[in-house]
């Protein structure tokens, strides 16, 4: 199964490690750390065009990371995946 992350972008939810809360989790420094470094790895993939809210960290069958920025919120992407779940 799939979850939508917004606009055109889905992932496959075997392959999702967590959803995170854009605003909550940027206040540490070593998550800003590590979206800065993904980054610059090119392994960030931008979802919206509108406030992020969240962000999606996902391995691909080849293990590579993903991180998707996402304008929806972690509660909406959540229960979205309970809906897949069921």
């Amino acid at each position: 199964m799939y979850l939508h992350l917004g606009n055109d972008y889905i992932v496959n939810v075997k392959e999702i490690i967590g959803i995170f809360d854009l605003e909550k989790s940027s206040v540490s420094k070593y998550t800003r750390d590590y979206l800065a470094n993904a980054t610059k790895e090119g392994r960030v993939v931008n979802c919206t065009m509108e406030l992020p809210k969240s962000f999606v960290v996902a391995l691909d069958e080849e293990l590579t990371e993903r991180v998707f920025i996402s304008q929806l919120a972690c509660a909406t992407l959540r229960k979205r995946m309970d809906i897949i779940s069921i």
